[in-house]
Parts: structure tokens; C-alpha cells; sequence
């Protein structure tokens, strides 16, 4: 679905699947902004284009979880945040970082594997300072798609000496994909009964 949404859409592609991803559906930036920088080396789209949008899409589907975590509340999560993949022990330790650490919470989430795709909730549910938090999120998610496409462009420059290795091995890094998405799943079942 990613590839396709790259291939075939573009620009438009990377921009609805960072949305969704802020919007707490968990489609990974870890899979799609590599393959964009992989599409940057193929000379299919501009590195500095392709990370503004990523950027700016995180931005937007952020947006949409800060208004749903302000307008459903803390009760809400509460009871429903493992349907979100959120669980009771993530919603008390993003509360104590946001205590520790404030505002910069919101650009140092944007650069942290799962967490940065539910902070945006967390953050409408504490109240936090909106346009702190917009543009927090802006910078922090601008970096974030810089980092991983480039990291996708170096993958495709040298994806003739890399890629022997990946058909080599490509279902066993499905399946540990798989597998690390399914622990997350069941960690955050079972802490939502703490």
C-alpha cells in the first residue's frame, strides 16, 4: 500500500500517509519517508520537497488528534485508549513528560518511534498550548522526514550492493515488522489493565 500511494500519487501519496500516521493510524514513517528518500534516488521526487511535505502533512494530521484528544477528554482515553494503541501506562508517562519537560515535549515526541504518532492525542487531552504544539510539531516532524529520507536516498544510491542482501532477507524483516507491531499491540492491551 505504501509503494503504490508513492508510486502512483507522489508528493500527494507522502503527504495522506504522514496524515494518517499523525492521526494515530499506525502506518509507519519508518517505512514511508525511507522509500520516498528511495524515490528522491530514482530522481522521482526533490529531498527538500518531499521532507516540507512530510513536515507539514504531520502537521495537519496533528492537528486533527489534538481537536479529538480536546474534544473527547481524558475519560475517553482512559477507557478507550487501547482501541488507539494507547495504553494506560503510555498516557502517565507522556503525562509526567509533559509535566518535566513542557512545550519541548511536543518537538522531542516528533522524534521518537511510536510515541511520536500519539502524542498529538495526549497533548489535546492535556491541554497544551496549541500553537506551542503546532509549530513544536512542525519543526520537530521537518526534521524527523529529513532524517529518514535522506537515510532512504543513501539506501538507494547504494541499493546495487544492498540489495542482493534485502532479497536475501526481506521476509524475515516483514516478519520481525509484523512481530514488533503485535508486541505493541499486546503491551498495550495488557497496561491498559493497570
Amino acid at each position: 500500500m505504501i509503494t503504490y500511494f508513492l508510486d502512483h500519487l507522489g508528493y500527494a501519496g507522502l503527504s495522506i500517509l504522514m496524515a494518517l500516521e499523525s492521526c494515530n493510524i499506525p502506518i509507519p514513517s519508518e517505512i514511508i519517508l525511507p522509500y520516498a528518500g528511495f524515490l528522491v534516488s530514482r530522481g522521482e521526487m526533490n529531498l527538500h520537497i518531499a521532507a516540507l511535505v512530510g513536515g507539514l502533512a504531520c502537521l495537519l494530521g496533528s492537528i486533527f488528534s489534538y481537536w479529538l484528544g480536546e474534544k473527547l477528554g481524558r475519560p475517553f482515553l482512559w477507557k478507550y485508549g487501547k482501541w488507539l494503541l494507547i495504553s494506560h501506562r503510555d498516557i502517565k508517562k507522556a503525562d509526567n513528560f509533559i509535566a518535566r519537560y513542557g512545550n519541548l515535549t511536543y518537538f522531542f515526541s516528533r522524534l521518537l518511534p511510536v510515541i511520536r504518532t500519539f502524542i498529538s492525542f495526549v497533548a489535546g487531552v492535556s491541554g497544551g498550548n496549541f500553537w506551542k504544539f503546532s509549530l513544536y510539531t512542525f519543526i520537530g516532524s521537518w526534521i524527523w522526514s529529513y532524517i529518514l529520507i535522506y537515510f532512504g536516498l543513501k539506501l538507494g544510491e547504494n541499493w546495487h550492493s544492498l540489495g542482493p542482501w534485502w532479497d536475501r532477507f526481506d521476509s524475515t524483516i516483514i516478519v520481525l515488522v509484523i512481530l514488533a507491531i503485535i508486541w505493541h499491540i499486546i503491551r498495550t492491551f495488557r497496561h491498559s489493565r493497570d
